[in-house]
């Protein structure tokens, strides 16, 4: 039991992790709660009269009215400082290594652990000076807390004064104080008096004096302010070519992959996890198989930043609640998770948050408001489904941070429609607050088709924003390219309702080179190999390469069929070949190859235009 708990009441009802106890007025809404005498996890969901509504978020079997219930003051927070990156948490923060250690395999009930190890020492760099006014998120120093990040010691957002004293360059460990300030009077106008709240870093001193340190809580369920948003305008590189020329994402941008099973969600995300510019990712395993997740965690350590040849966890936090893991700990982990963003977003970093899977966090909140008696909606629901899931997605954007640095959080969420019924009610409601929606075809999966991304349900409402991104890179065409070759590819799609009737051969040749064109766009272009070292990334330069010549092999075509050319003369070019393999032969630090690819490109079809002129 933490010392500052207090008992509030004791049980009298329990239905797997929905408990009620009759207790005092001094609990509020989302209050963190022990339960019985193992001082469970829980938090207050509802309040009525004398009456206490708890979900808990550890296997609650055994417990029994009468069991006393304990207060704690605070609502469920995590704790932000150094020493996240590198970590495994579950979905209320508590660190799976340790837990391991304290009861094996199978977490036990009621271990008490700090998210944050409290005896390391973190190298401190203080970039304050005693007698500076601070608000809310200025930089007070920094801790190199790996090689590829550099921490930034943050005031609390509700904290604001003018210091006293400031720690100078040395290892403190995250609970000793780092900086001493006292509030003004009248408060600074930048930010709100300081509190003592239990979710804010340091203590208050006899005087009005506040210490701080190097970490701070902060409650899960409300978002971090920030000073402005800013309208996303930059492209996440994946290095996946369907989505950064397709279906671009924009930093600060919302994604759904929806798909159902064996459509390849994880690896999509792992993907993007791998590959993109974010400078931070946090991968949530919400409710997916236990085996799933164990690959997961298996992967992640080993991988490589490609960016650095470090390790990749250097810069990602995984947070793992599996199926078989209480289903109300499944529902908190999306906010856990997307507050540690939001941190390292107020640091000034971009941030990729990935949640695996939102369905399965919607099962969870059907599952608690099943057990609290709720009126259901649509398929069992919550009437307040869409509200909870408008809430998370809200939380990305692209803004500037309370201390005028931009800052970014990616949302990617994946979806698991059952049976790949995209009109089901998480699909539909997701797909309300997101502007980019991945949809990924079981069919494509099923011919071995990576990503199985199917671009005639696929959008991006980001195409605009991101134009000018593209330009500054130089490629002002990007827009009329995608739009050409999107548009050949649902030609294509058109044409497949003859062929099935007919077959190819009856169609007319500048058709059928519609249907050469869009097989080099999938095989090409759309497809590509996580597991090939040169396919498994493509760079913003190779990506138009690629596609500008396909494409300019199209118009070459069009130009020799209207000669009369016969389709198979060209369809039997060994360039076209040469097409479809230039995306594994063709490293992305010599993408100058493609110019010679478009050299001889240019003499086969020369020399066919002499034959038919």
């Amino acid at each position: 039991m933490s010392k500052t708990s207090v008992q509030v009441g004791r049980v009298i009802w329990v239905n797997g992790p929905v408990v009620r106890a009759r207790g005092s007025q001094r609990v509020g809404m989302l209050e963190v709660v022990e339960v019985g005498d193992e001082h469970l996890v829980g938090e207050v969901i509802g309040l009525e009269l004398d009456i206490i509504t708890i979900q808990v978020y550890e296997e609650t079997s055994g417990l029994h009215p009468g069991a006393p219930v304990y207060g704690i003051g605070m609502p469920l927070s995590v704790e932000l400082g150094p020493g996240l990156l590198q970590s495994i948490f579950d979905g209320v923060q508590r660190p799976l290594p340790v837990l391991k250690q304290r009861s094996g395999a199978f977490i036990g009930r009621g271990i008490k652990t700090t998210p944050l190890y409290r005896k390391q020492k973190w190298a401190f760099t203080p970039r304050v000076e005693a007698g500076d006014v601070v608000q809310g998120g200025t930089i007070l120093g920094v801790v190199p807390e790996t090689l590829l990040i550099e921490h930034r010691i943050m005031v609390p957002p509700d904290v604001s004064g003018r210091l006293t004293w400031v720690a100078p360059e040395g290892e403190y460990t995250i609970e000793e104080p780092i900086a001493r300030l006292t509030p003004l009077n009248p408060p600074y106008e930048g930010g709100s008096p300081p509190s003592t709240s239990p979710m804010e870093g340091g203590q208050r001193g006899v005087s009005g004096e506040r210490a701080l340190t190097m970490f701070h809580r902060w409650p899960v369920r409300r978002p971090r302010p920030y000073r402005r948003r800013l309208p996303p305008s930059e492209l996440l590189v994946t290095g996946q070519r369907v989505l950064d020329a397709f279906f671009p994402l924009a930093k600060g941008g919302a994604a759904a992959i929806p798909g159902g099973f064996g459509a390849g969600k994880t690896i999509a995300q792992h993907q993007i996890a791998k590959w993109s510019d974010a400078d931070v990712v946090i991968f949530v395993g919400c409710g997916e198989r236990g085996n799933e997740m164990t690959e997961v965690l298996q992967e992640f350590p080993d991988l490589t930043d490609p960016r650095s040849g470090h390790p990749l966890m250097e810069r990602t936090i995984l947070i793992a609640n599996t199926s078989n893991m209480p289903v109300a700990a499944r529902e908190a982990s999306i906010y856990t998770g997307i507050t540690l963003a939001e941190y390292y977003r107020d640091m000034g970093y971009h941030v990729a948050l990935m949640a695996d899977s939102t369905s399965r966090w919607a099962e969870a909140l059907r599952e608690i408001s099943g057990r609290l008696e709720e009126m259901p909606a649509e398929e069992g629901y919550p009437a307040y489904l869409a509200a909870r899931l408008a809430e998370f997605y809200e939380r990305a954007g692209y803004v500037t941070t309370l201390n005028g640095a931009p800052g970014s959080v990616s949302v990617i969420g994946a979806v698991s429609p059952p049976g790949g019924d995209f009109s089901e009610p998480v699909t539909q409601h997701t797909s309300r607050f997101i502007r980019c929606f991945w949809a990924l075809d079981k069919a494509l999966a099923s011919a071995r088709h990576f990503p199985a991304i199917n671009w005639l349900e696929s959008y991006s409402e980001y195409v605009g924003e991101v134009s000018d991104w593209w330009r500054e890179q130089g490629h002002e065409d990007w827009h009329a390219l995608r739009e050409q070759a999107l548009e050949i590819l649902q030609r294509e799609n058109r044409l497949q309702q003859v062929v099935k009737l007919v077959g190819p051969d009856a169609l007319p040749d500048d058709q059928r080179l519609i249907l050469e064109t869009a097989r080099l766009l999938r095989e090409g272009f759309l497809q590509q190999n996580a597991l090939d070292e040169v396919d498994s990334y493509a760079t913003i330069e190779k990506q138009m390469r690629m596609l500008q010549i396909i494409l300019h092999f199209h118009e070459r075509s069009v130009r020799i069929i209207a000669k009369g050319c016969p389709i198979i003369v060209i369809h039997d070019l060994p360039i076209v070949n040469t097409l479809v393999r230039m995306k594994t032969t063709v490293p992305n630090e010599q993408v100058e190859q493609i110019d010679e690819i478009w050299k001889a490109l240019d003499e086969q079809m020369d020399q066919v235009k002499k034959d038919y002129m």
